[in-house]
């Protein structure tokens, strides 16, 4: 399980984007997006450097957290 801080995420369509360009790239990932934390967690079989270029793809600056 991997979590990232994802600083400007702040509403659901923020998070649809992030779930659905994370999703794109691997369809069995497991992704929860917290906003009051602005945190995502996922659980998937990419590693860190992918799920944050999927992230960075939707829009949004991450970091692991």
């Amino acid at each position: 399980m991997m979590t990232f801080s994802v600083p400007k995420m702040s509403c659901g369509h923020c998070t649809a984007s992030i779930e659905g360009k994370i999703l794109d790239m691997d369809e069995g990932a497991d992704v929860q997006c917290d906003l009051a934390e602005r945190r995502v967690v996922v659980e998937s079989v990419l590693d860190a450097a992918a799920i944050m270029a999927a992230i960075e793809a939707a829009g949004f600056e991450a970091s692991p957290a």
